[in-house]
């Protein structure tokens, strides 16, 4: 972990010291975890472009402000977090939809048994599966993309959110309930 905190700083440095390619280096590394957040939780391809921008732009001019108390990726993913929920503020757009009872407390435990790679193992599952995460409501979308595509733990999901580790766990666990049960019901195939 000290490693991974040395080479931020390292990387910040670079950055603020506006040595050339350093910022474009920062973006190349980051633009991954900026899109996944961002495009989860808007979805218009257009407004998720221009929000990576923004997102990027605000690193840019707040990365001074960066004290290396956690690792970059969060104090990224917060920004692009940020940036996003702004806008679908500004949308009107829930970040739940109204059939989730929003109790944080409901499940801690995220070991269900439901393996999602097996129940994916077909082409046709899979897409099932993508047609099922993007009809989640932008919170859990962007949850389950932070878990299982960037690979984020859940103290850095907390971290990027400001959601409690309990309140990530009960969204993963409904989350993973939800794409079951969408898959059991497209496929006739109990996942």
């Amino acid at each position: 972990m000290d490693d991974i905190h040395q080479a931020d700083r390292e990387l910040v440095h670079a950055v603020l010291a506006n040595r050339p390619g350093a910022f474009e280096r920062l973006v190349r590394e980051y633009q991954g975890l900026c899109w996944h957040i961002v495009q989860r939780m808007v979805r218009n391809p257009e407004d998720a472009r221009e929000l990576c921008q923004d997102t990027f732009l605000r690193v840019h001019q707040s990365l001074h402000q960066y004290r290396g108390e956690s690792a970059l990726k969060s104090w990224i993913g917060r920004v692009a977090w940020t940036i996003a929920l702004r806008h679908l503020q500004r949308k009107r757009i829930p970040l739940l939809d109204n059939t989730d009872d929003g109790d944080g407390s409901l499940l801690e435990n995220i070991g269900d048994g439901f393996d999602l790679e097996t129940a994916c193992a077909d082409e046709e599952t899979m897409r099932h599966l993508h047609q099922a995460i993007e009809a989640l409501p932008p919170l859990q979308r962007t949850i389950l993309t932070l878990y299982y595509l960037e690979e984020t733990t859940i103290p850095d999901i907390a971290r990027i959110t400001g959601l409690a580790s309990g309140t990530i766990k009960s969204h993963l666990f409904r989350s993973r309930l939800r794409l079951r049960g969408a898959l059991e019901t497209r496929t006739g195939v109990a996942a």
